[in-house]
């Protein structure tokens, strides 16, 4: 298989449109393609690699959603809900596509001395490697785009890793050079519009994920997630988040086909279990942000492996994705990563470091940082940041409370996952789907049938789908 194409921004455009369908088209078929352009301005790349990436972060979000349980499907034993062997071959293909079009933009932009395009592409190619090793495990790259071979192998897990650290490192220096020969266009930067100062601080979040993803190794280090988490974001007007669309979010398509009884994105009873009360005993204002009560004005989510038990699928006995949310509606950013998260990082290296202090003023900022995101009313912010489940002070607080709070905050992200797996899903309530596949939590998904049919030579031996990646073992 060969990745390395280019697109018209028409063709590119054509595949946005395609939302969360699969992608389906032949790589060598694009060889031939009438609508290849040799040279598309940087510019043009810009928008297409910025607005892909969010596209990228949904499309994974979409399958890792179910597993984490903040989504379930309404119908009985759904192939995703219940951990079955399910071919992901049009969210590996996106990713792969994604790709392509940041190789070429870095290229391009080194032949032509433009070093905040290479810092940028390096910084969007480490995210989508992340993806791709925290999903599938090894994957091709290093001989996947320089025409060498149209069969590339793969690279292990930790070089993967190893790979992204070093690019978001390299990215950082690109970035802060000064004599760049073309600037980012604002306009055609959907994700930092033209702010190199934007980029970096976003380099240094996803760095400070990384090095706390690590946190079952003997390698893991505190001081330097903080560090990391200490050059990222101040506020919630830095996250990372993209809002351009050709028609609307992705999340919000998943919204309307369930107005149309199309239905898909039901909210999971462990998630709605842990907003209404009934889990900790303290109903999460940030539920009316989320979702919108049944018709007969509760929260009542769904089992996952279950599906809706409340009727005949037609009525919303059930809660699901919102039109009316902040982060679902019509014209909702896609959210990569966030300040509300960096909290949380931050509050897990400084707890794990022994500063009790430092993680709690992390912990409730995290909070309190995501509820404004939101647009949670002041009045019942504050007096959830002040229940005595919340608010334990310093030397109460617990990883398990850390972890719970942030579950809260990367609704819909597919760091959640990470998450999950580095805290060997010990959720309170947190229980294996109805009509499991496995006898155990999920640790990764298998590689998709597309891959295996074009590159069959070169994937790696399936493992049972319960198998941890390198990083979630000691």
């Amino acid at each position: 298989m060969k990745f390395h194409k280019r697109y018209t921004l028409f063709a590119l455009t054509a595949l946005l449109l395609g939302g969360a369908s699969s992608c389906k088209e032949d790589y060598f078929e694009l060889n031939t393609n009438p609508n290849l352009i040799a040279n598309p301005p940087l510019a043009s790349l810009l928008s297409t690699t910025t607005q892909k990436t969010a596209y990228s972060a949904q499309r994974v979000a979409n399958t890792t959603s179910y597993f984490v349980q903040y989504l379930a499907s309404p119908g009985t034993a759904g192939s995703t809900d219940t951990y079955q062997i399910t071919d992901y071959t049009g969210t590996w293909d996106y990713i792969y596509f994604a790709l392509a079009d940041l190789y070429d933009m870095k290229r391009m932009a080194q032949a032509q001395g433009a070093s905040e395009y290479v810092g940028a592409a390096d910084v969007m190619i480490a995210y989508h490697l992340n993806l791709l090793a925290n999903t599938f495990g090894a994957a091709p790259f290093s001989n996947a785009f320089d025409g060498s071979t149209l069969t590339p192998t793969y690279d292990s897990e930790e070089t993967l890793y190893t790979t992204a650290l070093n690019l978001l490192n390299e990215g950082m220096t690109e970035l802060a050079k000064t004599d760049s020969r073309l600037k980012l266009v604002a306009a055609n930067d959907l994700i930092h519009k033209g702010s190199t100062a934007a980029w970096i601080k976003t380099a240094n979040a996803l760095k400070a994920r990384m090095l706390n993803k690590v946190s079952k190794k003997s390698s893991y280090s505190p001081a330097a997630v903080l560090d990391a988490v200490s050059k990222s974001y101040t506020a919630n007007t830095d996250d990372a988040q993209m809002s351009s669309f050709l028609l609307r979010n992705p999340w919000a398509q998943v919204a309307r086909n369930n107005a149309a009884l199309v239905l898909d994105g039901w909210l999971s009873s462990q998630f709605v279990n842990q907003l209404n009360g009934t889990t900790y005993g303290v109903t999460d204002p940030r539920i009316e942000k989320i979702t919108d009560k049944t018709v007969t004005g509760t929260y009542v989510g769904t089992r996952n492996g279950q599906g809706n038990v409340g009727g005949n699928n037609t009525v919303k006995d059930e809660v699901y994705i919102s039109l009316n949310s902040p982060l679902t509606g019509d014209s909702s950013p896609l959210l990569i990563v966030t300040y509300a998260e960096m909290k949380f990082v931050e509050a897990e290296a400084a707890f794990r470091a022994g500063d009790q202090a430092r993680a709690y003023t992390a912990y409730l900022a995290g909070i309190r940082a995501n509820m404004d995101k939101l647009g949670v009313a002041a009045a019942a912010r504050d007096a959830y940041l002040a229940n005595p489940v919340v608010a334990v002070g310093a030397s109460a607080l617990t990883l398990d409370l850390i972890f719970k709070e942030k579950y809260v905050v990367t609704y819909l992200n597919p760091e959640a996952w990470n998450d999950a797996r580095r805290y060997d899903y010990k959720y309170k309530g947190f229980t294996l789907p109805l009509n499991a596949a496995l006898s155990t939590f999920i640790r990764r998904v298998g590689y998709p049938n597309g891959e295996t049919s074009k590159n069959g030579a070169n994937v790696p031996t399936e493992v049972p789908l319960s198998t941890p990646l390198w990083w979630d073992k000691p």
